[in-house]
């Protein structure tokens, strides 16, 4: 039978389902956010509240049992805002195709997480980059939030420009995030699913939206999405910036996320950490399987620090939230009838979180600067993360290069980036 090792952890499992249940709070509004934005891509929403739940039960318990910390996975923020509004809705590929690039890229990951060629990716990229792709991403996250509530609206004039702020619809949606700022800073660990639900209440209460159908209901079939990944399709030189987009994005924000949570809870105290190297592994094969099921790639969630705050310390609160979970199956009539306009304002904030990234970045050097700029600004602008991580390497290459740097220590930066370079070219 499998042990956890409460006691050479600390810990107990009172503790441990305290710490679940909180780490599930905190991470509870995936599945309608997730949902929401996929189902922008074409995909059918009833099945992807399904998959959204599944894959984060199957991803936290791999976690769970292989490497026995207290970090739950689900579908990340970042790359499926970049499925569907970069891929889909910008190159024009059919989500079937971005489902065959998601598996490709995962299979990749995969291969990565069992073999030496992690430490070299961790040890080829600085930190500081690391740091500035998860702040870019943000700022695109923030974007498509401000554009999907119509803050922010086309322009003729000016590109963009401020929408109708007079919209009981825009209204609400403004009301949401201030509401969610104010359960942050109040530490409520289930502040972004409060934030939408109150929203949605109100919408209801002013016939804005229909209410729910109903409350509960059986799970949705996700049969509309299993399994249907186009690979053939994606098997070209056209497509391997997007896959190596989707391969870099998902390594580092693994690798950022488990740093940070590792620190709160005294572990992964070094990139060979087992904990860290397991907790990866687990991630990939998560990764590899959320294609099948019909969503963009897991990750560990940075919400785990309201469990490791509470007490968590093993796996044992990583199969609490598992367990949890279970329960969105059955609540769709509810995530059905929350408006876009209450879910959007989420993205803002979660972009607003990724953003404060930039208060660690090294600004004395120049190429960090100069690629750390290009980045943030290049990927809400070229409405792309793959332009946008473009632009960051290739400037900072440029700026290596006029300081006659880079190839020191580095300088597989270097060759990666031309390497994107001729692949985006061609």
């Amino acid at each position: 039978m499998f042990r956890f090792g409460l006691k050479e952890h600390g810990t107990d499992i009172k503790t441990e389902m305290i710490a679940g249940m909180s780490t599930f709070l905190a991470m509870l509004y995936i599945v309608p956010v997730n949902a929401s934005i996929l189902s922008a891509a074409g995909m059918p929403f009833d099945a992807l509240v399904t998959a959204t739940a599944l894959m984060t039960i199957i991803a936290t318990l791999i976690n769970a049992f292989w490497s026995n910390t207290p970090v739950a996975m689900s579908v990340g923020m970042g790359l499926n805002i970049f499925f569907a509004f970069s891929m889909v809705k910008g190159m024009g590929m059919t989500w079937q195709s971005a489902l065959g690039v998601q598996v490709v890229s995962s299979a990749l990951y995969l291969l990565i997480s069992l073999t030496p060629l992690r430490s070299w990716i961790v040890r080829a990229i600085p930190l500081d980059i690391k740091r500035a792709i998860s702040a870019a991403i943000g700022a695109f996250i923030a974007l498509i939030g401000f554009e999907e509530l119509h803050i922010i609206v086309n322009s003729q004039s000016t590109l963009v420009t401020l929408g109708d702020l007079k919209s009981p619809q825009v209204l609400l949606g403004l009301f949401g995030m201030v509401l969610g700022i104010f359960l942050l800073l109040k530490k409520v660990r289930a502040a972004f699913i409060i934030s939408m639900l109150s929203t949605a209440a109100l919408a209801w209460i002013f016939h804005l939206t229909p209410l729910p159908d109903g409350l509960v209901s059986m799970p949705a079939s996700i049969a509309p999405i299993f399994a249907k990944m186009d690979i053939p399709s994606v098997l070209t030189l056209s497509a391997i910036p997007v896959i190596l987009t989707f391969l870099v994005t998902d390594i580092f924000d693994t690798l950022g996320t488990l740093t940070g949570l590792g620190l709160r809870a005294g572990f992964f105290r070094h990139t060979h950490s087992p904990e860290l190297e397991k907790s990866i592994q687990a991630d990939a094969v998560g990764t590899f399987l959320s294609g099948f099921f019909g969503v963009t790639s897991t990750t560990p969630f940075v919400e785990n620090a309201a469990g490791i705050e509470a007490g968590g310390r093993t796996g044992l609160t990583a199969v609490v939230v598992a367990v949890l979970f279970l329960l969105p199956l059955f609540f769709l009539p509810v995530f059905k009838a929350i408006p876009a306009f209450a879910i959007y304002p989420v993205l803002i904030l979660i972009g607003a979180m990724m953003f404060s990234e930039l208060k660690g970045i090294n600004y004395d050097d120049p190429a960090i600067l100069y690629s750390t700029f290009f980045m943030v600004l290049g990927m809400p602008l070229s409405y792309s993360i793959t332009d946008g991580l473009l632009m960051g390497a290739l400037v900072y290459v440029i700026v290596r290069a006029f300081q006659g740097k880079f190839l020191e220590n580095k300088g597989m930066v270097f060759l990666a980036a031309v390497g994107i370079l001729l692949f985006f070219v061609l």
